[in-house]
């Protein structure tokens, strides 16, 4: 393959060593992203940082005073809002210029605002260089989880998001102790405590930067922009091409050519706007994945983890880090088995009920004289309940609300559509992450029963709205998402239907991986089915219009 370079790894490893390789690079950003989270609660904790450099708070007898709750949120929060005009941009740079560059642009643009932060000599300097490393961050998320999903095998795409986010939470534990330890340097007064953290996630982002280059673009984006023979090349090189993987590939391949197709034919090109609206997109129904992705990213933080991450880093320098570690690897051998829903349903059932239990034994401990014995035992319960609550978070609700929005889109707009999952996760992050020192400050405890709430909300949502993508193609979600209803089983029944309508529009997942052509009884070559639809009531069962005009083919041949 003259047209990829010899230095790519494609050339040298395939199936499931290429694909560990591709999910370790996309791990690496994963790690970035949680190390970044991780370490502002430890910065926030610096003398040097809150007194003497960025003036919103004094030391106290057991710790930072903090005078300006809006300055210290705000410098927090602004970093969302980097990332959501960053995840934008790199929506739209994806799926125009490929996954790879910009992977690379994210990581370069990181540097320079991770570079700006370690420099910060007062609190404007340091609202200015979050938002840039937001924007990085923002590019990076909104285009590493569709590289990872088009590559992975659609039986085993969870698990390979759900590996790559055991390296966010990684991220976060390597903040966490790398801060603690820089508190012996010179009595955890100077500046080096909080700048040093800042400045070591340049590694990882100049090591990204410079590596991935090397590795396989998209294959689905190539079909997209019609290079077809690289995609069919890296498709072959991912899925096999002898023994029993003979055919897994090309069945691949006709999918992704056919839907590219079908995805020209139904809609017209997406803007953010026109997607937000389902403008223009027909059975495609853009309009509503938007919104279901958003939902869901807003959600997971108002379920309770912003709170817990970002303001009580304290908590998860003991144990509960390692149990939340743990706990994502739960989710690498359930995902895949279980699905996302009923992934989703467990998690929101034993966080909500942590939840409640963390506010009422916090109140009960407050409500004992301080130091007495049942005050302790009180607060540990409360303790023990966020350690529950984190564990069973890594294990559910980490990992399906940024694998959902990089399944369920449409080839033509699927970084775009990613890219409005990470504006979820930017406005729920932010709000809650700016308003959540008032909300501790008037509530209290009783902070953690909205938390609880919210978790009792998510369970009738999750099951009305958000239908299953476990074990389907990234191909077949056009036709999970075709109906006109909103209401999942809805959904279900009309993606039941087409199914049967138009046999031949997804065939990787079914028939053994067959493209033998039951016509000829000979290999396929390249088919792309004319007159395949996305609207239920024009087909009868037997892919035919009403008008009784039998669908036509146009065949393509391809150089292997």
């Amino acid at each position: 393959m003259d047209l990829i370079p010899q230095s790519n790894v494609v050339h040298k490893l395939e199936k499931r060593s290429l694909l560990i390789a591709i999910n370790c690079i996309a791990g690496l950003s994963i790690f970035f992203f949680g190390y970044d989270q991780g370490m502002m609660g430890g910065v926030n904790n610096a003398q040097n940082y809150y007194e003497d450099t960025m003036n919103f708070g004094h030391k106290g007898p057991d710790g930072p005073i903090i005078d300006d709750t809006l300055l210290q949120g705000g410098i927090v929060s602004i970093y969302y809002l980097g990332t959501l005009v960053g995840c934008l941009v790199g929506g739209s740079f994806g799926d125009r210029y490929g996954r790879i560059k910009t992977i690379a642009l994210g990581a370069a643009w990181a540097v320079f605002g991770a570079s700006l932060q370690t420099s910060a000599q007062n609190h404007v300097w340091m609202i200015f260089a979050r938002l840039i490393n937001g924007w990085g961050t923002g590019i990076l998320n909104a285009i590493v989880p569709v590289w990872a999903t088009e590559t992975a095998e659609h039986k085993s795409r969870g698990q390979f998001v759900a590996i790559e986010f055991t390296l966010n939470i990684f991220g976060v534990v390597v903040a966490y102790w790398l801060e603690y330890g820089c508190k012996f340097y010179t009595g955890g007064n100077g500046s080096f405590v909080w700048r040093f953290p800042i400045a070591f996630q340049i590694v990882p982002l100049l090591f990204l930067l410079g590596i991935v280059w090397i590795f396989p673009e998209s294959p689905r984006w190539l079909v997209k922009v019609g290079r077809e023979e690289e995609a069919r090349y890296i498709l072959g090189r991912l899925r096999g091409e002898t023994g029993d993987d003979i055919g897994k590939a090309e069945a691949e391949f006709q999918d992704i050519r056919n839907i590219a197709e079908l995805e020209r034919k139904t809609a017209k090109t997406q803007s953010y706007f026109a997607m937000l609206f389902g403008i223009g997109s027909g059975k495609l129904h853009t309009g509503r994945r938007v919104q279901l992705v958003v939902w869901l990213q807003i959600m997971q933080e108002w379920i309770g983890i912003a709170g817990v991450t970002i303001y009580a880093p304290t908590i998860f320098r003991t144990a509960g880090i390692a149990d939340k570690d743990m706990a994502t690897l739960i989710c690498v051998f359930t995902l895949d088995r279980i699905g996302r829903r009923w992934t989703l349903y467990w998690g929101s059932v034993v966080q909500g009920i942590a939840m409640f239990l963390a506010g009422g034994f916090a109140r009960l401990g407050l409500n004992e004289p301080a130091g007495s014995s049942s005050a302790r035992g009180y607060s540990s319960g409360a303790v023990a309940m966020i350690f529950l609550f984190t564990a069973t978070f890594g294990a559910t609700w980490l990992t399906v609300p940024w694998l959902y929005p990089a399944e369920i889109f449409p080839l033509e707009v699927r970084a775009k559509g990613n890219a409005w999952g990470v504006v979820g996760w930017s406005i729920g992050n932010g709000w809650l992450t700016l308003i959540l020192p008032y909300m501790f400050k008037a509530l209290g405890e009783k902070t953690y029963y909205i938390f609880g709430a919210c978790n009792a909300l998510t369970i009738p949502m999750v099951w009305a709205l958000y239908p299953e993508s476990n074990q389907r193609t990234l191909e077949e979600m056009n036709l999970l998402f075709a109906s006109d209803s909103i209401w999942n089983w809805e959904a279900e029944r009309n993606f039941a239907l087409l199914k049967e309508q138009n046999p031949e529009l997804v065939q990787a997942a079914q028939r053994g991986h067959s493209v033998i052509d039951p016509e000829t009884g000979l290999p396929r070559q390249g088919s792309v089915t004319r007159g395949m639809s996305l609207d239920a009531s024009a087909l009868t069962p037997h892919g035919r219009h009403d008008d009784g005009l039998v669908e036509e083919k146009q065949s393509f041949k391809h150089n292997q």
